[in-house]
Formats: C-alpha cells, sequence, structure tokens
C-alpha cells in the first residue's frame, strides 16, 4: 500500500493546549493513548506486586505471611486488576494512538467522548484498590466472582462491582468509538480488505466488547440485586441456581479472552513481515480467520464448566466446538511462519518479542486443546494446570504482544529509538523468568495441586519454590522495560526517522509520517493507491 500524503506548511501548535489542561482536557487521539498507557503500566505494576505477594506466601508449605482470607483477596484482585486495569486499557492506549494514524483519518470519531471514557478509569481503580481497606477487606470470591461465595462478601464486593460497571462503560464507548472511526474516518482509496491487521483485529474487538460488555453487567446486578435488594437469582435457598451465573459470567467471560489476544494478533501482524521485509503471508485469510475467532468465541462458553454437572451431549459439544477454534488460530500461526519463511529476518526487539509470543503462545494454545477435552479437564479443573494455561495465553500472548508494539512504536511516538542492549536484556530476561515462573505449574497441576490455596501438601514445594523465584525474576525484568521507555521519552537515544525499521519497505500510513508523530497527523486526508 502506498500513500501521497500532503503535509501542510501551516503549523497548528497554537491550537495545543499546555500544561495540566492538555491533559485533563485532551481531546487529541495521541494524548489519550498516551495516558491509557501509562495508567495500564501503573495498573500493570499494582497487579504484578499483588502476584509477588501471591508466590511469597507459596514459597514453602504452611502459613507464612497471610491469613487464607486475605491470600483469596490478593488473587482475586490481582485477577480483576489485571485484565481489567492493565491488558483491556493497553490494548485501548495503542488504539487510540494507531488506529487514526493508519487508517488516515485526523483524529478519533467521538473526541470528547474519547475523554471521558479515559477519565472513568482512574475513579475505578482507586475504587478497586480502596476495597482492600474497608471492612472485610476486598472481595475474595475469584477475578470470576462466582456465587455464592460474591453475595456472601462484605462492602469490598460493592466496590469491586462499582468498579466493573464503570470500566465497563468505558470499554463500551471505546469501543464505539473505534468502530465509527474505522467505518466512516478512512482515507480515500482505503477499503476494508486494504486496511492494516491492527485495525481489521481492533475493529472485530470492538464489535465483541459491546455485544459483551453488557452481559458482564447483568451478571454483576444480579449479584447486586441478590445481596441488597431480596432477589435470589443465585441463591439457592430461594429457588435461585449458583450455576446460572456461571454460564452468564462465562458468556461474557469466553468472548473476553479474546477481545484480550485478537489486538495481539494485530500487532504481531504488522512487526513479523516489517522484520521479515515480506508482504503478510494471507492477508484476506487472516482477516476470516480473526473474523472466525469472533463468532465461535460466543459458542464455546461452557467449556469452564465441565465440572458443574452438564449432560454429556453439552460436554460434547463444547469440547468439539472448543477444539474448531483452535482450526482459524492455527490459521493464524501459520500464516505468520510463512511470512517469515525465506524472509530476510533481522532481530531487533520488537521482532523478538513477536518471534517469542508466537512460540509461548503456541504452547498456551496446545494446553487449553489438552483442556478442551472434556474427561481431561474434569481431572485438571481448577488445578496449576489451568493456571499455567492462561498465563501462557496472557503473560506471554498479550503482554508480549504489547512490550512489541511499545517497541516498535515508540520510535513514532518519541522520535527516539529505543535502547537496543536493554531491550534485549528485557526480552530474554522476561522469556526465561517466565518460563521458570509457570511452566513448573503444568506439573503442579497435573499432581493435583489446586488452584487459589494458600497452603499446600509438602509434595508440591520444590515446584512452588522454583516459580516463586522465577516470578521474582519476572517482575524485575520489567525494570529494563521502564528503563527504556523513560530513555525515549526523555528524549535520549537515536533520532528516529520517519520509517526507521525497514527502510524502503513500505508498512503503512503511520510511517510516512515524521517521528515523532506531529499533534495533528492530517489535515488532509492522504490519498491511497
Amino acid at each position: 500500500m502506498s500513500a501521497v500524503i500532503d503535509h501542510p506548511s501551516h503549523d497548528h501548535a497554537h491550537d495545543t493546549p499546555h500544561g495540566w489542561r492538555r491533559w485533563l482536557f485532551a481531546t487529541n487521539h495521541k494524548d489519550i493513548g498516551t495516558m491509557y498507557l501509562i495508567f495500564s503500566f501503573v495498573m500493570l505494576i499494582e497487579g504484578g506486586i499483588l502476584a509477588l505477594m501471591l508466590r511469597a506466601e507459596l514459597f514453602q508449605p504452611g502459613l507464612q505471611l497471610f491469613a487464607p482470607e486475605f491470600f483469596n483477596q490478593l488473587t482475586t484482585m490481582h485477577g480483576l486488576i489485571m485484565v481489567f486495569g492493565a491488558i483491556m486499557p493497553a490494548f485501548v492506549g495503542f488504539a487510540n494512538w494507531l488506529i487514526p494514524m493508519q487508517i488516515g483519518a485526523s483524529d478519533m470519531a467521538f473526541a470528547r467522548m474519547n475523554n471521558f471514557s479515559f477519565w472513568l478509569l482512574p475513579p475505578a481503580a482507586i475504587m478497586l484498590t480502596l476495597s482492600f481497606f474497608v471492612p472485610g477487606g476486598a472481595t475474595a470470591a475469584g477475578w470470576t466472582l462466582y456465587a455464592p461465595l460474591s453475595i456472601q462478601m462484605g462492602p469490598g464486593m460493592d466496590l469491586a462491582i462499582f468498579a466493573m460497571h464503570i470500566m465497563g462503560a468505558s470499554s463500551i464507548m471505546g469501543s464505539i468509538n473505534i468502530i465509527v472511526t474505522i467505518l466512516n474516518m478512512r482515507a480515500p482509496g482505503m477499503t476494508l480488505m486494504k486496511m492494516p491487521m491492527f485495525s481489521w483485529t481492533w475493529l472485530i474487538t470492538a464489535y465483541l466488547l459491546i455485544a459483551v460488555m453488557p452481559v458482564l453487567a447483568g451478571a454483576i446486578t444480579m449479584i447486586l440485586t441478590d445481596r441488597h435488594f431480596g432477589t435470589s437469582f443465585f441463591n439457592a435457598a430461594g429457588g435461585g441456581d449458583p450455576v446460572m451465573y456461571q454460564h452468564i459470567f462465562w458468556f461474557f467471560g469466553h468472548p473476553e479472552v479474546y477481545i484480550m489476544i485478537l489486538p495481539a494478533f494485530g500487532i504481531v501482524s504488522h512487526i513479523i513481515p516489517t522484520f521479515a521485509r515480506k508482504p503478510l503471508f494471507g492477508y484476506s485469510s487472516m482477516v476470516y480467520a480473526t473474523s472466525s475467532i469472533a463468532i465461535l468465541s460466543f459458542i464455546v462458553w461452557a467449556h469452564h464448566m465441565f465440572t458443574t454437572g452438564m449432560p454429556v451431549t453439552g460436554q460434547l459439544f463444547f469440547m468439539y466446538a472448543t477444539m474448531l477454534i483452535a482450526v482459524p488460530t492455527g490459521v493464524k500461526v501459520f500464516n505468520w511462519l510463512a511470512t517469515m519463511w525465506k524472509g530476510s529476518m533481522s532481530f531487533e526487539i520488537p521482532m523478538l518479542f513477536s518471534v517469542g509470543f508466537i512460540f509461548v503462545f503456541t504452547m498456551g494454545g496446545f494446553t487449553g486443546l489438552i483442556l478442551a477435552v472434556a474427561p481431561i479437564d474434569i481431572q485438571l479443573q481448577d488445578t496449576y494446570y489451568v493456571v499455567a494455561h492462561f498465563h501462557y495465553v496472557l503473560v506471554a500472548g498479550s503482554l508480549f504482544a504489547l512490550f512489541a508494539a511499545t517497541y516498535y512504536w515508540l520510535p513514532k511516538m518519541t522520535g527516539r529509538m529505543p535502547s537496543e542492549t536493554l531491550g534485549k536484556w528485557h526480552f530474554w530476561s522476561s522469556i526465561i523468568t517466565f518460563n521458570i515462573t509457570f511452566f513448573p505449574m503444568h506439573f503442579l497441576g497435573l499432581a493435583g495441586m489446586p488452584r487459589r490455596y494458600a497452603d499446600y501438601a509438602a509434595q508440591f514445594t520444590d515446584f512452588h519454590a522454583i516459580a516463586t523465584i522465577g516470578a521474582f525474576g519476572f517482575g524485575l525484568s520489567q525494570l529494563f522495560f521502564l528503563a527504556v521507555v523513560w530513555r525515549a521519552a526523555s528524549g535520549k537515544g537515536e533520532q528516529a526517522s520517519a520509517n526507521p525499521w525497514a527502510e524502503g519497505y513500505d508498512q503503512g500510513l503511520e510511517w510516512q509520517l515524521p517521528s515523532p508523530a506531529p499533534h495533528h497527523s492530517y489535515e488532509t486526508p492522504p490519498l491511497v493507491k
């Protein structure tokens, strides 16, 4: 795809608000994207600290540091903060930064709504964090907030419900904005099938979010009315059914898993062609595969519920539907491998993280396929095998892709190249310590170690000790990342050209803008040829 871009000589710098007003009243998509990214990194640190507290408790058998009740609060809050506070807002941050630049739009469609959808997040995050300090502490019902536990929790549960409502409203507004921007504001000549993969994956993700966030809102509202208004949706004593909560929750929860990975697929689909210096293999099949994953994600929810006593026909349906979703996912992996095949590859930091992503995400996919088999899942349900599986998908999937995206687009955001040395330290220390942390958990799960237990039998000690050492290593590795971003943001490092990664290889519209990208990207829409 090539583009003719008109760079008007007049400067719009006088339009730019300065000081704190620039951020509080931000309507520029780049500023809002930056705020999302900073917010999500702060939440990543908070969620990571909670995880290290968990691992410290699990270093040895017996109760070392925390009462089991507080341990369960840590487990629950770690999950909620990482999913709703770190991973999802980080992808929205990249969507805000990149989608208008990739499709040749001047900004997002609804600039003020964009500002509002960001500023809903900090109060929600503060509310979640403060729930630790109310009587009875934070909710300890697991990040899934299963009834009847969630109906019996203290006031921390109400704060969590309110915070999740606000975060869900933010997600819905952000999604509407992304859909309208992509469908209405593409540059002349850019048909949908010429659109960059990241914009495609976000278009599909935004539809998923609009479909499932209201389902989550319904589920947690029913918990709220069961708690305070005498309803019995999930209370068996009043004629309700706690398993119904699981059905409603996972009808949200399974598409949510793909909401956290589809934008990552888009990111990797940009980086691999750049460093293989070849166009993406099978672009249209990638688009169709992404759409198929999104559609299939609605018919697999009950594979999280094989042990709830569903009839064998139900088990078979959800087992086969889950296996079917591996097909479009496999298509994407083979497309990436085919893109690399016979390419003139170089391994800068974004490419390292992308190749690492493919390797570790595929491992997480295979353990997911194993858990899809109902008779095996019945044995492994709620063991550390499941913990290992979804951390391979979410940490090594979503998070590694986010790291790759940061290194890849950092020159466009800051005008400076990331430090190769620090970035490589970050990659190698992260991928090694990640595997030291989570690989032993497969063996713990196969041996029968349950999730969310603060104490355990002596035979599990060695693997837990290894996992804890790895976890602290993984947490400390992120200091390299902080150093790289801080260095580039403060104007140190090599000056970046407009297209710094693969000179002469034309990757898309955003690389035709100068680095750092100007405050207003396209006052005149580019013409895509």
